[in-house]
């Protein structure tokens, strides 16, 4: 009957020795023990009983493996995840890698290109283009260091960006440079073609007016066969070939003007020495005489000169001179000894030594 409280007696066997000598066994009875009544739960279908606490026991007990078990999931879950996330992150930096090779082409090729001037270029406009390439701002890299899966999954998308950064102005930058880099050959190249057409001009100019002007004519032949090998590289592609040719007319065209001025020199001093050779020839023909002591001498001297006489004669002595200038090339008068001059009309003519005898 529910409610009331059942009345158990326990019996139970105890053993005992006999001091006889022999063992022995008796029943006692045992006093009845009450069972509190939430502690009986009603019979299982298979008859046998249990406490009503085991139930809420096992419930708990399995909550907590439940429990257990999804704390040990999600962590094997996350670390999963945040593993997966760093993988992921990992093979995403290929930032580095681009931005070496941007870094290495700013500080190498496009540093060099970056000291052309415009007028060094053929298209300005290359030298602008490089100029704004060279502004533009590199991202800063922060690479993975988030420490949860989140936070690396945005240092993926951030580092992508950036290596797409790289990779696409390293390609701008590049073409920048290589199209300053051609303007300028282009430009050298056009330089180098005015300059040696212009010293062509120049030199077939001298060519021709040097003709019969120069002391070795060997000079002239080098300058006609340095001009046919101009002529034929004016219109190549080389600039160094171009720019030697030109430099190999200018050497020929120093060795003409340096032989043209040599033949110069040459007629000057052969004009001086012809000159002086015929003043000498000229000055031979002009002089004076002097007679002395009964003698007359002529002596050579300048273009006007004296005729002296002193000496006795018969009619006395006395003394006269006379002067005068005749033509170059002709001799002096003699002066009229007359009276007490000399012997006078009756002088003998001069011999062959050029006094006069008495």
């Amino acid at each position: 009957m529910k409610g009331t409280i059942p009345m158990t007696t326990n019996t139970k066997k105890v053993a005992f020795v006999n001091l006889k000598g022999g063992v022995g066994k008796t029943t006692s009875a045992i006093e009845p023990v009450e069972t509190p009544a939430e502690n009986i739960t009603e019979p299982s279908k298979d008859g046998r009983k249990c406490p009503k606490w085991l139930p809420p026991l096992v419930a708990a007990v399995c909550a907590v493996i439940l429990v257990a078990a999804g704390v040990v999931g999600w962590n094997a879950y996350s670390g999963a995840k945040l593993a997966e996330a760093k993988e992921a992150c990992a093979a995403a930096d290929t930032v580095r890698s681009n931005a070496n090779e941007y870094n290495a082409l700013l500080n190498g090729d496009a540093a060099d290109a970056a000291a052309v001037r415009a007028e060094q270029v053929k298209d300005s406009k290359t030298v602008e283009s490089l100029g704004k390439e060279l502004k533009a701002m590199a991202p800063e890299y922060e690479g993975c260091v988030a420490e949860d899966a989140q936070g690396l999954d945005a240092a993926t998308v951030k580092l992508n960006e950036q290596a797409d950064w790289y990779g696409t102005h390293e390609k701008s930058l590049s073409k920048a440079v290589r199209a300053v880099t051609e303007s300028k050959a282009a430009k050298t190249l056009e330089t180098a073609k005015t300059n040696l057409t212009a010293k062509l001009d120049e030199a077939s100019k001298l060519l021709a007016d040097s003709d019969g002007k120069v002391a070795d004519n060997a000079t002239r032949d080098a300058l006609s066969n340095a001009i046919d090998a101009a002529n034929g590289l004016k219109d190549g592609n080389d600039p160094a070939k171009i720019d030697g040719a030109r430099k190999t007319v200018e050497d020929a065209i120093n060795g003409v003007n340096a032989s043209v001025q040599a033949k110069t020199d040459a007629d000057a001093q052969a004009a001086a020495a012809a000159a002086q050779a015929q003043a000498q020839a000229r000055s031979a023909y002009n002089g004076g005489s002097s007679y002395s002591g009964g003698a007359y001498r002529r002596t050579e001297g300048s273009a006007s000169g004296s005729n002296t006489y002193r000496g006795t004669t018969s009619g006395g002595t006395g003394s006269g001179s006379t002067s005068g200038s005749g033509p170059a090339g002709g001799s002096a008068p003699k002066p009229n000894l007359s009276g007490g001059h000399g012997c006078g009309n009756s002088c003998p003519p001069p011999s062959s030594d050029g006094l006069i005898h008495h």
